[in-house]
């Protein structure tokens, strides 16, 4: 085993015996839609029946602190409505309930005719690949796209709008994605002899206790506030968090960045900030400073409804601490300029030299090459020219490997630049979650010519546009590497239990890939395909099975000692060697080079003339336990805490308009309307109302797709992309309310 790679000392053997159940110690990262990365032991009957999930007692990361989701990880994998084996329809009959069952070399053949058609005729690019949430499976998604020869590769969310930004403008402005520092890259955890547990970390635009990014556990923030850490939440609500911490600044939604550049304006005028630091490792400082002079607490207060003395007192806060972290989240992304808001934000951390000390934010190391994409090397140069949004944002040039939703959606619709013939969709149901305006994309979908649907039930997506679909597996019904970038360490999936004719997505696109692009895919079977991605750590899956979790040990301050560049110089991987707080990258594709912060529209800074039709902010989006995106509405236990879609509202705002607790009610912006039933909370701003979103009804009529256009809450936002394609107004709209009466 190569000795850049650590395990923990305690044997973990794979598998063994205990009384009438076979139980699996193995990791619930990628599913059913978990986001928390919790591992687990799981127990299956002799039968082979997934019967429950617990914590590994041998394991204290686990123990007690596993999630709704991976508690009822048998009930979905055991599930009455699973996709047990594949399907298809005629074209013609797309939205009408006429499945027809088929074999696994018969929808391979299907598929591989159509797309090998279509790749004849009209060229690869008119086959679109898209994904969701993929955690564990998206490489294999890239590298099926570019062994096709499509260079359209892409998610149906306007502007690439979940996480994509951030991690586009941390490479962008520093050259690699960062992560707070929570011990979570060593054995020993917080008792590492170089570990400094941060005085203060910023919880911003997220709630770790129920979602998080790729392999951050939400518990590390009760662990650290344990040892003595304070958490300043930037929130719109009121949470448990927000109850805990030092300062809670009540954000209104999209004005992120203004409350940033605020924070900085004080942090520069009272010399709070890391001169050191700055004069050696930043770029562009004096322009930074006198952006954020634009920005004082006053000014920002009446803009972000945060009062102008909070902003001051987060800012010294954060500019007095001896060290500090951030851990934000996707609602950074969900703002129409997404990429200044999350510059100005992170710029924050970087001139009070917080960056690769103890307790700050550090650099997540890529164990694999595939984050990034995997197989991107097939494509071609031709091909590449090809993806569609590149010429109209040039930004997407500069190493993101993706196409750009909203102009593949426009491209769909025109067929301009060229037409787009087929779409290949897998862990995704954009109709119910991601699309904005989803009976445009639902239009636009159903012009295509042929569409494959690779899932784990019967969605909306698949009864709208299906043409074959494909059985996938949970995580227990399959193996699965899960090196974990936000945790900086390597674990496997490890297969307990089969159901039915399903088939793992890696092992779907493998055996598709081989029939494509044979040399794209040399490997006989996905153990041997995931040996071949371990290469560079010098183990074999079979290996890291039986000592998982490994982790790479990294060193502090990495940026002086030339292990942050490809060229071994001291500094970071940006043009300058240094932090860009004025951005080459931004000038060079066009975009203002500094942070910047531009109103939500509609808003009520952006469109004045709106608010008296549409008098409230509407937020959508925050998680809930139990049910992750669209998934889950199926499932018993979960849907019983959630049965119904919620939107939350300050009981005085309800009262105003004849709302009461648990009515029906119609929430309507400029552009369409969703139903909701309220849920009266003080824990809202009375100028806010919160909608849950991903909503669909499982137990309703598969030829109206399960009343999707009726609940989804996307019916209300356009597709709009920021000035660099990334960010996209998901959480930030206008809208006025009104009760679900008979006829209406």
């Amino acid at each position: 085993m190569s000795e850049k790679y650590k395990t923990v000392e305690h044997e973990r053997p794979f598998k063994y015996e205990e009384g009438d159940l076979n139980v699996t110690r193995g990791c619930a990262w990628t599913g059913p839609g978990c986001h928390l990365g919790c591992g687990v032991i799981m127990y299956t009957d002799q039968e082979g029946k997934f019967v429950k999930c617990e914590g590994d007692p041998e394991d204290p990361w686990t123990e007690g602190r596993l999630c709704m989701r991976c508690l009822d990880a048998p009930e979905v994998t055991n599930h009455e409505k699973r996709l047990l084996y594949p399907m298809k329809r005629a074209v013609e009959d797309r939205g009408k309930d006429k499945w027809e069952r088929i074999s696994w070399d018969e929808a391979y053949d299907l598929i591989t005719e159509k797309f090998m058609d279509m790749k004849e005729k009209y060229g690869a690019e008119s086959v679109v690949f898209a994904q969701g949430t993929g955690r564990d499976i998206a490489a294999y998604i890239t590298r099926l796209a570019w062994s096709f020869g499509s260079p359209n590769y892409t998610g149906f969310l306007s502007g690439q709008a979940c996480y994509l930004p951030r991690i586009a403008g941390m490479a962008a402005t520093t050259g690699a994605p960062w992560i707070p520092d929570c011990a979570q890259q060593f054995p020993e955890r917080y008792d590492h002899p170089d570990y400094e547990v941060p005085e203060v970390m910023f919880i911003w635009g997220n709630y770790p206790l129920k979602s998080n990014l790729e392999g951050f556990y939400g518990h590390w923030v009760i662990d650290l506030m344990k040892r003595g850490m304070k958490i300043v939440t930037v929130d719109p609500k009121v949470t448990w968090l927000a109850t805990k911490s030092d300062l809670h600044l009540r954000v209104r939604p999209g004005t992120d960045a203004a409350l940033a550049l605020s924070m900085m304006d004080v942090i520069i005028k009272e010399d709070l900030y890391d001169h050191d630091f700055v004069d050696k490792w930043c770029y562009g400082f004096d322009e930074l400073k006198a952006r954020a002079a634009e920005f004082s607490p006053e000014k920002v207060a009446e803009i972000t409804w945060v009062p102008a003395d909070k902003i001051v007192a987060a800012a010294r806060m954060l500019g007095k601490a001896k060290n500090s972290t951030l851990q934000w989240g996707v609602a950074v992304d969900m703002t129409r300029e997404a990429m200044p808001a999350g510059q100005a934000i992170l710029s924050l951390w970087e001139i009070t030299g917080n960056m690769e000390r103890p307790g700050g934010m550090v650099v997540a190391p890529e164990i694999l090459s595939v984050a990034g994409g995997w197989g991107r090397e097939l494509l071609g140069p031709e091909q590449e020219k090809k993806r569609i949004g590149i010429q109209d944002y040039p930004l997407y040039n500069f190493g993101f490997a993706v196409s750009q939703p909203d102009e593949t959606v426009k491209t769909i619709e025109t067929g301009v630049p060229y037409e787009i013939h087929g779409a290949w969709l897998q862990t995704t149901n954009p109709l119910a979650c991601m699309g904005a305006d989803p009976q445009r994309l639902y239009k636009a979908l159903s012009k295509l010519d042929f569409i494959v649907v690779v899932d784990l039930f019967r969605t909306p997506t698949i009864e709208a546009l299906a043409d074959v679909v494909l059985p996938a597996q949970t995580f227990a019904e399959r193996n699965g590497l899960a090196f974990i970038s936000g945790a900086q360490r390597g674990s496997t999936i490890n297969k307990i239990v089969d159901i039915g004719e399903t088939k793992s997505d890696m092992q779907i696109n493998l055996e598709l890939g081989k029939r494509w692009n044979p040399d794209g895919w040399p490997w006989d079977n996905v153990d041997e395909m995931f040996t071949d991605m371990l290469e560079p750590t010098g183990m074999t899956f079979e290996e890291l099975q039986a000592v998982a979790p490994a982790y790479q040990p990294i060193e502090y301050y990495r940026h002086e000692k030339g292990m942050l560049r490809s060229d071994g110089q001291p500094g970071f991987n940006t043009p300058t060697g240094r932090i860009e707080l004025w951005s080459n990258f931004y000038s060079r594709a066009g975009l203002d080079p500094l942070p910047y912060f531009e109103e939500p529209e509609p808003g009520p800074g952006s469109t004045p003339e709106l608010m008296d039709e549409y008098p409230l902010v509407m937020t959508s989006g925050a998680r809930f336990w139990g049910m992750f995106h669209s998934e889950h509405r199926q499932i018993e236990r979960m849907r019983h805490y959630r049965p119904w879609p919620l939107m939350e509202i300050h009981p005085e705002t309800a009262a105003k308009y004849g709302i009461k607790d648990g009515d029906w009610v119609w929430m309507e912006g400029p552009l369409g309307r969703a139903k909701r039933k309220a849920k009266l909370t003080p824990i809202m701003d009375r100028r806010l109302v919160s909608c849950d979103h991903g909503w669909w009804f499982p137990e309703g009529d598969p030829e109206k797709f399960y009343d999707v256009f009726d609940l989804n809450i996307n019916n209300t936002l356009p597709w709009i992309p920021g000035k660099s394609g990334f960010g996209s107004n998901y959480k930030s709209s206008i809208c006025k309310i009104y009760k679900v009466e008979e006829g209406n």
